[in-house]
C-alpha cells in the first residue's frame, strides 16, 4: 500500500494528507526506572533533578511555561517480599516558569516531603501541569513574574546543549554518570542512525 501511494504521488495523484502542526502539550512528563533500588534521599534527589531538567527542555521547546508540577516516587509494586510505598507532592510555583533551576529546586524540595526511610525506591516521575504560553495567562498586576534574565539564561543553556550534546550544561545537582542510571546492557544498537554502530561483515 505504501509503495502504491508513493507511486501515485510521484504521478501527481495526491494520496497523503498534510499533517498539521501538533498543538502544544497540556502536560509534560518525564519518568524513569532507576538502574537499581535506592534507599537514600540524595541519589533520589539527583534523579528527580535530572528528570526535571529534561522535562524543562521539552517545556521550552514548545515555548510554554508551567504553573504547577507534581513529583512522585515509588517502590517496586510487584515484589511481595518488599515494603511498598508510592507518594507524590503537588507543587505550586511562585509564577509561571520554564526555568530549570527554579523547577529543580521546587522538585527536590518536594522529594524531601514524600521520601520515607526503610523503603527501596525504584522509580521517580516529574509531571509539569497547567502549561500555557507566556502571554496567555492573566495574573495579578503586582504578582512577580519570571525575570527576563532567567529566560536569557535558559536560552543560552539550550543553545549550548544543542550544539555540544545534552547534559553539557546542566544543574549542579545533576551528575554526568550516575550509578542509579537506567541499565542499558540489553539496549539494541543504533544501526540506522550511528556510523560507529553499523553492522560489519568480516572478509573471508
Amino acid at each position: 500500500v505504501v509503495v502504491e501511494k508513493t507511486a501515485r504521488e510521484l504521478a501527481g495523484v495526491p494520496c497523503l494528507e498534510l499533517d498539521e502542526a501538533a498543538p502544544p502539550k497540556q502536560e509534560i512528563c518525564c519518568s524513569r526506572m532507576f538502574g537499581k533500588r535506592l534507599t537514600e534521599l540524595a541519589p533520589i534527589k539527583q534523579a528527580v533533578a535530572t528528570y526535571t531538567g529534561r522535562a524543562a527542555e521539552k517545556l521550552r521547546a514548545q515555548g510554554s511555561v508551567c504553573k504547577r508540577m507534581r513529583v512522585s516516587i515509588r517502590t517496586g509494586m510487584f515484589n511481595p517480599g518488599e515494603l511498598h510505598h508510592a507518594q507524590g507532592a503537588l507543587v505550586e510555583l511562585p509564577y509561571p516558569t520554564n526555568d530549570t533551576l527554579l523547577l529543580t529546586r521546587a522538585a527536590t524540595n518536594a522529594v524531601e516531603r514524600v521520601f520515607r526511610e526503610g523503603y527501596r525506591y525504584s522509580k521517580a516521575e516529574v509531571l509539569l501541569l497547567d502549561l500555557c504560553q507566556p502571554g496567555d495567562f492573566t495574573d495579578d498586576l503586582f504578582a512577580i513574574s519570571q525575570p527576563m534574565a532567567s529566560g536569557r539564561l535558559m536560552s543560552v543553556v539550550d543553545q549550548i546543549n544543542e550544539r555540544y550534546g545534552r547534559g553539557t550544561m546542566r544543574s549542579g545537582s545533576v551528575p554526568r554518570t550516575p550509578d542509579w542510571g537506567m541499565r542499558r546492557e540489553m539496549k539494541s544498537q543504533s544501526y540506522t542512525t550511528r556510523l560507529d554502530q553499523l553492522w560489519t561483515v568480516p572478509a573471508r
